[in-house]
């Protein structure tokens, strides 16, 4: 499947998308964006799997790093600053003709919450959205999610086994779908019930199966 990437700019500096096309002969249905967390890169298990898995379905993918990453610094800056550096690359997201969804893991799905209405998105995915700082279940960030979900499509993808909140404890009515003895990273234990592969098929099944049922990827 053809693969390329190209800079954009923000008011953070230069960011990198690295775009994941179908392949010949199979027309786009819609864009994924995809954002990373605050600890990692594009080269996430779940975003690597996704981007792998959706184009076939007619799903063009867009992993977009950071200004900051791309700059190679340790520490992800505030979350202003990741707000306004992903509003500004969204023309380059925007393909003419093709809904987007904004997405995103961890401190990336945050992003897509917080922006997605403003930014025209056609729905929202979070993959292990940080409800909490793990052992802080008082400092909740449910709010940002729950705000994306009473105005667009809101999928949820969760770690059964996540420190930052594990799908039990997200509000009635946002239960994230679970990836069972999965952390936050979604990596599970070598003597888990679930094989690493089981658990990554959770994820880009259930992602290109509400995809499908929005009519933004082939079933």
């Amino acid at each position: 499947m053809p693969v390329t990437q190209a800079p954009a700019d923000t008011p953070a500096g230069q960011a990198r998308i690295t775009w994941h096309l179908p392949p010949e002969g199979v027309a786009a249905r819609g864009v994924l964006a995809l954002g990373h967390g605050a600890g990692g890169g594009i080269e996430a298990r779940d975003l690597v799997a996704l981007a792998a898995a959706l184009p076939p379905r007619a799903v063009t993918v867009a992993l977009v790093e950071q200004p900051w990453r791309v700059a190679g610094r340790k520490l992800a800056p505030a979350p202003t600053t990741l707000d306004a550096a992903w509003a500004a690359l969204w023309p380059e997201l925007a393909r003419p003709g093709l809904p987007v969804v904004a997405g995103g893991r961890s401190a990336g799905a945050r992003v897509a919450c917080r922006t997605a209405k403003e930014l025209g998105a056609a729905a929202v995915l979070a993959l292990a959205f940080p409800l909490h700082p793990p052992g802080k279940p008082e400092k909740s960030r449910a709010g940002e999610l729950t705000a994306a979900a009473e105005v667009l499509p809101l999928l949820g993808v969760q770690g059964g086994k996540d420190t930052f909140g594990r799908p039990a404890e997200f509000p009635s009515g946002h239960v994230p779908v679970e990836v069972p003895d999965a952390d936050h990273g979604f990596a599970v234990p070598k003597r888990a019930a679930t094989t690493q592969e089981e658990a990554l098929r959770v994820v880009t099944d259930t992602v290109g199966a509400w995809l499908a049922g929005l009519g933004l990827a082939t079933a």
